[in-house]
């Protein structure tokens, strides 16, 4: 039995597809709405499955000598199946879209089954199971694989970090989480950090990358670079930061995710301040140095910023492409420096509208993740400098 999947997202497609084949069907993918169509004429698949939200592929209407529209949608291929063609094949619509406008229209239209994100394979394998019955194969080990709402793009900033990486915990959550691509960026690495990475990848080819910096730039620069290379990518809806050694973890990160996901934000920040003062009383002098430099950047900001070095990040592309253009002046303080850059292209007021600060649950320090009181004390000197240049 052949199955037909259009989504514009590579790596739903890709999980898509190696699921529905493991269960002993025939695949065919698309990229976009015109070429999906095309496809369907063609095949005449036994079932079609079909995200809402696609923006059409320019290339591939050219390549095929179609006129552009602005106003196809996922929506266009059922119209196409059940109204255009009086076909019985029936549709499964996929999408992350709760507007219940769209989904009572898809149903009118003829669609037979609404699937929302996130959603485990375990379930589309069962809806595919109900509409056209069994694969070849009776039964695949798919449990804990969940598709999410959205593609997010993280970057991962590496310098010398061979004997503290996480390698199988990216794994297994990459591998749980099939919406999430990690570009882990070598930033001139002295030990064997790049040959570690380019192992994880190889296991990983879709859902793991390696961007190599061959000279290190700094933590600041990695992560411009990372974040600048994945905002080329169509399919991600979101891209972030998060540290090599999961002092935030994936837990905390997907919080964040959900967060901009439902919401009108462009930025959402981890923050550390429920958690910082825990130990006050062992470590009262760096305390309150981080509270001391905490108040000198909220009043440089002009916004009531808690805690803007976390190393945990969800933005937009807007986000990136508007703020990232150009290196940050600063290595560690680059987190301000951005906030600094959205006062400047969307107004003060604007800027506080799009930035959500949220605490985190589970942060901690890892082993030789801290700065130190030297470095402490030029942060103060960087505040300033970052003051004067975006006055």
């Amino acid at each position: 039995m052949k199955i037909l999947i259009i989504d514009d997202q590579d790596l739903v497609l890709l999980s898509l597809e190696k699921s529905l084949t493991d269960l002993g069907y025939e695949v065919i993918t698309s990229k976009s709405v015109t070429n999906g169509i095309l496809k369907y004429d063609n095949h005449l698949p036994d079932l079609v499955i079909v995200d809402i939200n696609i923006p059409e592929n320019e290339n591939e209407m050219v390549q095929n000598n179609h006129e552009l529209t602005s106003n196809v949608s996922g929506l266009d291929v059922v119209e196409h199946i059940k109204i255009l063609r009086e076909a019985k094949t029936p549709v499964m619509i996929l999408s992350g879209n709760t507007d219940e406008a769209i989904i009572e229209k898809g149903f009118i239209l003829g669609a037979e089954d609404y699937m929302k994100k996130p959603l485990s394979l375990t379930e589309i394998g069962l809806r595919v199971k109900r509409l056209i019955g069994s694969g070849t194969i009776y039964k695949v080990e798919q449990t804990n694989k969940l598709l999410q709402k959205g593609v997010i793009g993280v970057v991962i900033p590496c310098y010398n970090e061979a004997e503290r990486l996480q390698s199988e915990a990216f794994k297994q959550f990459i591998d749980k989480n099939l919406g999430y691509h990690l570009c882990f960026v070598n930033d001139g690495s002295k030990d064997n950090t790049l040959e570690i990475l380019n192992e994880l990848a190889a296991e990983h080819e879709e859902r793991i990358s390696v961007y190599n910096c061959e000279k290190n730039g700094g933590k600041a620069e990695a992560v411009r670079l990372g974040m600048l290379h994945l905002s080329k990518i169509q399919q991600f809806d979101y891209i972030g930061f998060l540290d090599a050694d999961l002092s935030t973890n994936f837990d905390d990160f997907q919080d964040l995710v959900t967060t901009i996901s439902n919401s009108e934000f462009q930025i959402v920040s981890g923050s550390r301040m429920s958690r910082m003062g825990a130990n006050i009383t062992k470590e009262s002098a760096r305390a309150i140095i981080s509270k001391t430099i905490n108040f000198i950047i909220r009043k440089t900001l002009g916004m009531e910023i808690n805690d803007t070095q976390c190393g945990a990040k969800i933005m937009t592309k807007e986000i990136v492409e508007k703020t990232f253009q150009t290196k940050f002046l600063t290595r560690w303080l680059f987190d301000v420096e951005i906030f600094m850059r959205m006062k400047k292209v969307y107004g003060l007021q604007q800027a506080k509208k799009l930035i959500c600060e949220q605490p985190l649950k589970r942060w901690i320090h890892a082993d030789g993740s801290k700065l130190s009181m030297k470095d402490s004390f030029k942060i103060v000197g960087q505040i300033g400098q970052i003051a004067l240049k975006y006055k």
